[in-house]
């Protein structure tokens, strides 16, 4: 497929409400947190985890829409498999070798071919810079995170139930934001894309995946999360017609009401989108 044409830079708005969108392992798996300001901070891993997750869930044994980095994939056999369709001897690759094993790889797996990835460990299949690039999502407010005792009416083993004599309850805990608005920026780079063969049905599938992780992510710790808004700057040109910071700002968060109360809803915040005096050859798409 012929890569895209054009450079993209766009802003996902999401929420949580009484959930922890991504814990920290280091700190007991609180979510989140810029500990200078309060804000709250979900990773770039975190949100591409669930565009993989999408991916593999409407697009599972199509061609090219492989998935590299899944659950409990051991590397190393993914570089394998390039080697071997290509009829390559792995012990001794030349530069030509690891040159075709790496477009192999950009051709089978999507998320190879969107974000990108380091495969010269074991088998070489070389590096990828990937065309797409999420930051780190910031929630517009301050949170507080509310630890929440949880009981559990059974416990794990024999041992437990006689410590216990007869009382299988058992105590444990849970992290949650109550309610937060998360703001992520992310990049698509039209040159990056040449290079790895990322298409325009492969954008499409991105934005498909933007709008819809969260309906397919639902989890017990993550209470309820939704898209709220995916607003997309296209640029006439591969390169660009203008800085990705300065379109980033015409998109305002406010919040309407009492600003001294903590927000619970998506109805307390209102958005804007600047659209005049445009730079030459920015459009704006709203995607939600």
């Amino acid at each position: 497929m012929t890569a895209i044409q054009n450079r993209y830079d766009f802003v996902l708005l999401f929420d949580v409400e009484n959930g922890n969108p991504n814990g920290d392992p280091d700190a007991g798996n609180m979510p989140r947190i810029d500990p200078e300001t309060g804000y709250g901070i979900v990773t770039d891993v975190c949100l591409k985890r669930k565009v993989r997750n999408f991916v593999t869930l409407t697009k599972a044994g199509e061609a090219g829409c492989q998935i590299y980095v899944r659950e409990k994939a051991v590397l190393n056999q993914q570089h394998a498999l390039a080697y071997k369709d290509l009829n390559l001897d792995p012990a001794k690759p030349t530069a030509e070798d690891i040159g075709q094993a790496r477009a192999w790889m950009c051709r089978n797996f999507y998320d190879v071919r969107t974000f990108g990835a380091v495969m010269s460990t074991g088998t070489n299949c070389g590096q990828v810079r990937g065309p797409v690039q999420l930051a780190f999502a910031k929630s517009c407010d301050p949170v507080v995170p509310r630890e929440v005792t949880i009981t559990r009416m059974a416990v794990t083993t024999e041992k437990e139930a006689e410590a216990q004599k007869g009382d299988n309850r058992t105590m444990g805990n849970k992290f949650i934001i109550p309610y937060a608005l998360y703001r992520m920026h992310g990049f698509v780079s039209a040159p990056l894309a040449e290079r790895t063969g990322f298409s325009e049905a492969d954008l499409e599938l991105l934005w498909q995946a933007l709008q819809s992780m969260f309906e397919h992510d639902r989890s017990a710790s993550r209470g309820e999360m939704a898209a709220r808004g995916l607003l997309v700057f296209k640029h006439a040109s591969a390169l660009g017609n203008a800085p990705a910071h300065t379109l980033f700002e015409r998109i305002g968060i406010e919040r309407t009401g009492d600003n001294s109360a903590p927000t619970r809803q998506f109805t307390e915040y209102k958005v804007t989108v600047n659209k005049q005096n445009l730079p030459d050859g920015v459009e704006i798409l709203e995607k939600i």
